[in-house]
């Protein structure tokens, strides 16, 4: 027999302690009351969120970055992305990334979507935007940031993804977006 689930399963939060503060994320460690009124611990990592830009020079092709990831130790394929820095707007921050890795400005921007990457660990949120009526005017990378930019045809960049070249998440989602936009479907 299945335990009965109420319609309302929210966690309540009972106590929070701070467990790190770098630079980036901070490690929190909260003990919640259950629905059925048993307590656990939740270890999850606070993050400031982060943009994420489909930036198309023309309706079939897209910018991509290619660099280093630490974490991973590998080169990854992406789209341009950043992280929002605090009391920033996340389409200032879209804005922002892309000048800075690409060197483009966007005559057009629009908001797609909000997604959550890593639910089960952190609070991440990543905002998705398209920038088109693209512009170069020239990269200006931050110090210590290192990056090849490319631009890929929409259909050659979701080969990669099927391929495994692009396994970025954030980065398959999103093309999955302009593929679906290039088709009229979204």
């Amino acid at each position: 027999m299945k335990p009965h689930i109420p319609a309302d399963f929210t966690e309540t939060l009972l106590s929070s302690e701070s467990v790190f503060e770098g630079q980036l994320l901070r490690v929190h460690r909260d003990t919640v009351r259950l629905p059925g009124g048993d307590t656990a611990t939740r270890e999850y990592i606070k993050h400031p969120g982060a943009v994420i830009v489909i930036a198309q020079p023309d309706s079939q092709s897209v910018l991509l970055e290619r660099q280093f990831r630490y974490p991973a130790g590998q080169h990854f394929i992406e789209l341009p992305a950043g992280k929002i820095d605090q009391g920033e707007q996340p389409l200032a921050t879209a804005k922002r990334e892309l000048l800075e890795e690409c060197g483009y400005t966007a005559g057009q921007w629009r908001h797609l979507t909000t997604q959550y990457p890593c639910i089960g660990y952190a609070d991440e949120r990543v905002e998705l935007f398209l920038a088109t009526d693209l512009r170069h005017v020239g990269e200006r990378l931050d110090e210590g940031e290192f990056l090849e930019v490319m631009t890929v045809s929409l259909d050659e960049a979701i080969a990669w993804v099927g391929e495994g070249r692009i396994s970025d998440s954030k980065t398959a989602l999103g093309l999955l977006w302009a593929e679906k936009i290039a088709r009229g479907e979204w």
